[in-house]
């Protein structure tokens, strides 16, 4: 939003009453769809400030900075289970949903389920945004991109690493999405895993990843071609000595 914004300002500028025009914009009545930007557009397109290709290069360009700023406008249920899911039963087909058919142990503890020839592997899967660390405006105006240097931190909760053997993250920003895969107990012996996030929780805790260190976790980070194999990675150092 901020380059849009500086994009349309300097626009704004050349305008014969830009003084007044920036009074008025200060003072407007906003209704969807009628907003600030349909009007500050409307009236640089009536100026001749900008072409229709100018503006059609100009939305293109935004869309492709803000990829993913629906996802911040949905809520945190929504989000963290039937979105984050479905998005990775779409990268990786073979996930499905557990039951007890597959696992009669399932009660709920974990996610997804992967079943190869060899294995049976148990995923937990944990979503989150970045956002503006010190801003409490809406999600999807303090969601920022990958690009920003401002603090953020992702909380991923109710982590229960005894109950899955293959922990799977995602991270959206507004023009990314990004993706870490770890064993289990490379999670719960983590320096930065926290456990006790509730009371009389037991095996359950919370791990911060921020700005200043999700570098640490580099090394566990894929591309979404790269998730299967990276499950499978991720199981056989759960299950090695």
């Amino acid at each position: 939003m901020e380059k849009l914004k500086a994009d349309l300002d300097k626009l704004i500028a050349q305008l014969k009453n830009s003084d007044e025009f920036i009074e008025r914009l200060e003072t407007l009545l906003s209704v969807y769809p009628f907003n600030e930007y349909e009007h500050i557009i409307s009236t640089l397109m009536s100026a001749n400030l900008l072409s229709l290709d100018d503006y059609y290069a100009l939305r293109d360009e935004y869309i492709a900075r803000n990829m993913y700023l629906y996802l911040f406008e949905i809520g945190p249920r929504e989000f963290g289970e039937k979105w984050a899911q479905g998005h990775l039963k779409e990268l990786v087909p073979d996930l499905v949903k557990p039951s007890k058919k597959l696992d009669p142990e399932y009660l709920g503890q974990y996610d997804l389920w992967l079943e190869t020839d060899q294995h049976k592997i148990r995923i937990e899967v944990k979503a989150s945004r970045a956002v503006d660390f010190d801003s409490h405006k809406p999600l999807y105006v303090k969601a920022l991109a990958t690009t920003s240097n401002k603090r953020f931190d992702m909380n991923f909760q109710q982590i229960k690493p005894r109950y899955c053997d293959v922990f799977i993250w995602i991270g959206v920003w507004r023009d990314r999405i990004r993706y870490w895969v770890l064993a289990s107990k490379e999670v719960e012996n983590n320096k930065r895993y926290s456990i006790g996030q509730h009371r009389g929780n037991v095996g359950e805790g919370q791990l911060h990843l921020k700005d200043d260190n999700i570098h640490d976790f580099q090394r566990f980070e894929f591309r979404s071609t790269e998730l299967y194999d990276a499950i499978l990675d991720a199981y056989h150092r759960q299950t090695s000595d």
